[in-house]
């Protein structure tokens, strides 16, 4: 109400204007921080209902860009020592350009910072702090930088790292706190991402090893089980390759039974060192080997993160499994170790059952040949005896010169005849009587061994007295070289048989391998052959490798033996 003979009250219109001014700029902020809020929940709730680590972490990352408005943005995954990075996401660089710029970042400069110091970071300038050293050739320039750590169960899982915030301004404490807040939701849902990821990978691994299970019961034979657990291992742990290897000369090195994915074909048969390699240290040590990078390894070279796993049974380590990822995947964690050596356990117990199959064998095939002998020395050489004193009674009656003679060759090839069965009669008899270093004992093993991998028995002929008069020594070397060269015809050979003789010729001991495959190639694998010369040389002896007429390859492994005192 107005006062008669009072003036009017006037606001000055600049002031007005000014409180209009800041009205609506609080009004716009407040819808800034609704809907940043809004934006933030939106990013949290997609976050969430990800199960999928991978586009968890992919999710993540792609929220973060939007929510403070970066250009260019990143996670990176602190890998098992604590320093490094094991795997890093980006997100606003093209294919081309990260082809261009090279290997992703380790975890250095910059980076590093943040693995040092998990606390978040905001920089006006990247050049501009201590740690940065530049940036690699190729890099598109970047200059604001904020960075918040993501911490899992109290423990840091890896590092946001955000670049070039839009326009040309700098990040505010506004953005570290919503990049903080989507941090802590970001831990969460890794969290859940991997719990899923173990109970979906532990029902792999028990569905797996019902399936290796069910093959050993059915009787199949070692190999075959052998490439079963390295395809699954292979499959399970998203490797690239997988190899199998069992120990060789009594552990002085090892060769490459199996091989699955990538190489694999390149890779069978290949005679590893212990020294020097992943898989000679799983197989020295008896516990797990890992590496970030097994470029030096033969197996693994020009792979990414490798794994070598031993095979044990009981305390003996029967051989070892090799994992090898591509170029850029994570690295083996403890958390894969631990189910890869239970299943590798399975692997042991393949073999060892087929040890046991196999001694059940020898026991039937001994028995067998034991009954073979009686009935050749009670029935077959008292005939031949008796037909040929017969004979010789009967030429005194013979008038005819030519007909007498042909009875006196036919009692002479009665006797040889004789001498033969006799010889075979000690041959089947050998094995209860030889020592179990004997060398026809160890010939029959590597024989009968071999030809559950081949697919079939080969032919064996031995003559002369193998187990008196060969030194143990070239024992040793006569059946490690047998077992290497049928294990070559069964891996590359492709042959549907094969001829092993063994024979004391007196002053020789003369070892032979023919088979009818496709032979040795030129520029072929030559590691195991040299291997068997070696073996030979040592006794002053000889390896030759000739071409079996109508295709194929013949092996005449020769060794001197001293003359009978």
């Amino acid at each position: 109400m107005k006062n008669a003979g009072d003036e009017p009250v006037r606001l000055p219109q600049l002031r007005l204007d000014e409180l209009l001014e800041e009205l609506q700029a609080r009004l716009d902020a407040a819808r800034g921080t609704r809907d940043r809020v809004h934006s933030l929940l939106e990013a949290v709730l997609s976050v969430g209902r990800e199960l999928d680590l991978e586009h968890v972490l992919r999710r993540i990352v792609e929220a973060a860009t939007v929510l403070v408005d970066a250009r260019y943005g990143a996670l990176g995954v602190i890998g098992p020592d604590g320093r490094t990075l094991s795997q890093f996401l980006t997100v606003g660089l093209s294919d081309e350009e990260i082809e261009a710029i090279g290997p992703y970042p380790e975890g250095h400069g910059i980076l590093g910072e943040l693995i040092r110091h998990p606390e978040p970071l905001r920089l006006p300038k990247i050049s501009e702090h201590s740690s940065s050293y530049g940036f690699p050739p190729n890099h598109p320039p970047m200059h604001s930088f904020l960075g918040v750590p993501i911490r899992v169960r109290g423990e840091v899982f890896g590092n946001l790292y955000l670049t070039e915030k839009r326009g040309g301004a700098d990040f505010e404490d506004e953005d570290e706190s919503v990049l903080s807040t989507l941090a802590v939701a970001a831990g969460v849902a890794i969290d859940n991402a991997r719990l899923y990821e173990e109970s979906m990978r532990r029902e792999r691994w028990l569905r797996a090893s019902a399936e290796v299970t069910t093959s050993l019961m059915s009787g199949s034979p070692p190999a075959r089980v052998m490439v079963l657990i390295a395809e699954l291992a292979r499959e399970i742990t998203g490797a690239g390759l997988a190899t199998f290897a069992l120990p060789l000369d009594g552990g002085s090195a090892l060769t490459v039974e199996v091989a699955v994915g990538a190489r694999a074909e390149e890779l069978r048969g290949l005679v590893l060192p212990v020294d020097g390699t992943l898989a000679g240290a799983a197989y020295a040590t008896g516990e797990p080997v890992r590496s970030r990078d097994g470029a030096e390894d033969p197996c693994a070279g020009g792979g990414g993160p490798a794994m070598a796993v031993p095979v044990t049974s009981g305390d003996a380590v029967r051989g070892v499994l090799l994992l090898v990822r591509d170029g850029g995947q994570p690295e083996f964690s403890e958390q894969e170790t631990r189910p890869v050596l239970t299943f590798a356990g399975q692997a042991a117990l393949a073999l060892e059952l087929a040890e046991r199959r196999a001694d059940a064998e020898q026991l039937a095939l001994l028995e067998d040949r034991d009954r073979i002998a009686r009935d050749l020395h009670d029935l077959a050489i008292q005939r031949l005896f008796a037909t040929g004193m017969t004979l010789q009674s009967a030429d005194r009656f013979i008038d005819h010169a030519e007909a007498s003679e042909r009875v006196r060759r036919a009692v002479d090839d009665l006797d040889e005849t004789i001498k033969i069965i006799r010889s075979a009669i000690f041959g089947l008899r050998a094995r209860e009587t030889a020592p179990q270093h004997g060398l026809r004992t160890r010939v029959v093993q590597k024989t009968g061994e071999a030809g559950r991998t081949l697919g079939f028995a080969p032919s064996l002929r031995m003559e002369g007295l193998l187990d008196t008069r060969v030194p143990r020594a070239v024992v040793d070397d006569a059946a490690a070289v047998l077992e290497e060269a049928l294990s070559n015809v069964a891996r590359h050979a492709r042959a549907t048989s094969v001829d092993v003789s063994v024979v004391n010729e007196g002053d020789e001991l003369v070892l032979t391998v023919a088979d009818n495959g496709v032979g040795i190639p030129e520029g072929g694998r030559r590691s195991g052959l040299n291997n068997l010369a070696e073996r030979a040389e040592r006794h002053d002896g000889t390896l030759a490798f000739t071409p079996r007429p109508g295709g194929g390859t013949v092996l005449t492994w020769r060794i001197p033996l001293a003359p009978p005192a």
